[in-house]
């Protein structure tokens, strides 16, 4: 008994120390100045994928299972204030991607038809050269094809072709992207603020 006992605490204390880093990273760090602290917490604490040239402005919320956010994003990368990466399942963004502020990216939600309400999901693939505007929300297991364009405050509940433009509750096809993507996002902001030396790199 008191072995079980003993187990239960351990675990107890477990869980509090990882939620309390989840806490300290979205609460705290998020809203620290300095972006290389802010990349350092989420690439060695919460153990997210960051690629070369990547920006992470201020104000994040990323959660994940205790031992990691599976997480994942590619270089050239803008992800901007107050979006929401939900490393449960998992999000993989390709490299180039631009995700602006408030977006939602979720993967874990509930079977609202079944009795008991279980928790289902499935990973978030954001390909290469995508942009994702404003305040949109992406559903679990959806696929944003190469060089697709979510147009502000759409949900996308289902997979989204390459080079689409696709908007509105639920996002469906409004046009077609150019596919001649020549450009490299580079994006640094001083503070948080949209402020940066266009003229730097």
């Amino acid at each position: 008994m008191n072995r079980l006992k003993s187990w239960l605490l351990r675990k107890k204390f477990f869980y509090v120390l990882m939620g309390w880093k989840y806490y300290l990273g979205n609460n705290f760090i998020a809203r620290f100045p300095n972006e290389w602290v802010r990349a350092f917490y989420l690439r060695r604490i919460l153990k997210v994928s960051l690629g070369r040239d990547t920006h992470v402005s201020m104000r994040w919320f990323v959660t994940g299972y205790p031992v990691r956010a599976h997480v994942s994003i590619g270089d050239n990368c803008v992800i901007n204030r107050e979006v929401y990466l939900d490393g449960r399942t998992g999000v993989v963004i390709g490299n180039n991607v631009n995700v602006s502020f408030q977006t939602c990216i979720l993967s874990l939600h509930h079977d609202h038809n079944d009795p008991s309400f279980p928790a289902i999901g499935g990973v978030v693939t954001i390909q290469d050269h995508a942009w994702i505007g404003a305040r949109a929300t992406i559903l679990p297991g959806v696929t944003v094809g190469e060089g697709a364009v979510i147009a502000a405050g759409a949900v996308v509940t289902r997979n989204v072709e390459p080079y689409t433009v696709v908007g509105g509750v639920p996002a469906r096809r409004i046009g077609e992207r150019n596919r001649d993507v020549q450009y490299l996002t580079k994006f640094s902001p001083f503070f948080d603020t949209d402020i940066f030396d266009e003229t730097a790199g």
